[in-house]
């Protein structure tokens, strides 16, 4: 579920559509996070999908951690990609603004974290030297995506959290210690999908 305070709004023809807040988002806040209304799906299911309704999944969805697609029931689907995004993932499903997110501002995610299938080729960006995202991204950028996460943590008890009710029970405990200072943030590898292990256990 997105943030309360984002809509959707058209960009233009070569973007299409974005996810922009309406009031001021501070660092630290959940902008996203899974919930229960979200759907899953095996890879099994997708593939056997007829290829209009299968690509059209795969482009509105993200890969977890044991390879499910998820397809978010609400705007959050169209949350685009920027090298420089204005959110990061955490491994406790849950995205945090990484700087404070303001009115008209866009909110946008690395598409580095989310095990794409395939090759993401993106626009230009300045400031940055990658033009694509990879499906393994995750292996090379992760202590850069670990450092944003950590320090946008700093803020979690210090702004307004109205999703804070939808964390999972079970993350909750370790979330509320790291806010506290109490302890460290899990590295966002945990939320790596590895495609050749999946294989070599189905084997």
């Amino acid at each position: 579920m997105m943030h309360p305070h984002t809509e959707l709004r058209f960009i233009d023809e070569s973007i299409g559509y974005g996810v922009f807040a309406t009031k001021l988002i501070p660092k630290g806040t959940i902008t996203w996070i899974l919930d229960d209304l979200d759907q899953k799906f095996e890879e099994s299911y997708v593939n056997d999908l007829d290829p209009v309704r299968r690509d059209r999944l795969i482009k509105y969805s993200y890969r977890d951690e044991q390879g499910l697609y998820i397809l978010c029931w609400d705007i959050a689907r169209y949350v685009n990609h920027s090298f420089n995004s204005s959110c990061i993932a955490t491994p406790y499903k849950f995205e945090l603004a990484a700087r404070d997110i303001f009115p008209g501002d866009e909110l946008t995610d690395d598409y580095g974290y989310f095990n794409l299938d395939k090759p993401f080729y993106c626009f230009p960006e300045h400031g940055s030297t990658r033009t694509r995202v990879m499906p393994d991204d995750i292996l090379h950028h992760y202590p850069e995506w670990d450092h944003k996460a950590a320090d946008a943590m700093r803020y979690f008890d210090h702004v307004e959290q109205p999703l804070k009710h939808l964390i999972d029970r079970k993350f909750m405990e370790k979330v509320s210690a790291i806010a506290q200072g109490e302890a460290r943030m899990d590295s966002i590898l945990a939320c790596y999908y590895d495609r050749a292990a999946r294989l070599n256990a189905v084997r």
